[in-house]
């Protein structure tokens, strides 16, 4: 059965593997200990915002490539806050990350995107998001900075 994606006509397998692979990445960090540091989920969340200035760098124009960073900068300030501050601004970002890929192509011509990317990268940062927010109400102790 095929779909219409985000971008498109397409299959649903975007958003399974995006799915599977937010899986993969929370559940390891949580087994192996990653996600215990604050750390953690702010640079995730840059990485993810990072993507749409790598597709645009390699085959946008400049004005694309300047916009796309600008977009990434907020996801970075954000990140930067949710560490220093409160944690649930990265859980409110990676909402806010999902909802961005949905809109993404009404708002910005990057040919770089991979077609099939803002299905992928919305199952993911959605499906992440919401696993932080459980491990923030599961561990309350780990929202707020306690340090310098």
């Amino acid at each position: 059965m095929r779909v219409r994606g985000v971008l498109g006509e397409g299959s649903e397998m975007e958003y399974l593997i995006g799915l599977v692979l937010s899986l993969a990445v929370a559940g390891f960090a949580a087994v192996i200990g990653l996600d215990r540091e604050r750390a953690f989920y702010p640079t995730v969340l840059i990485v993810i915002a990072s993507y749409y200035v790598l597709f645009a760098a390699m085959a946008a124009s400049r004005r694309t490539l300047i916009i796309e960073i600008v977009v990434a900068g907020g996801f970075l300030l954000v990140a930067v806050l949710g560490f220093r501050r409160n944690v649930w601004f990265v859980v409110a970002a990676l909402a806010g990350h999902a909802v961005f890929d949905f809109v993404h192509h009404f708002f910005i011509d990057n040919p770089g995107v991979p077609h099939w990317w803002p299905g992928f990268c919305l199952a993911f940062d959605a499906l992440l998001g919401v696993f932080l927010a459980v491990q923030l109400m599961k561990h309350p102790e780990r929202i707020s900075f306690q340090g310098k």
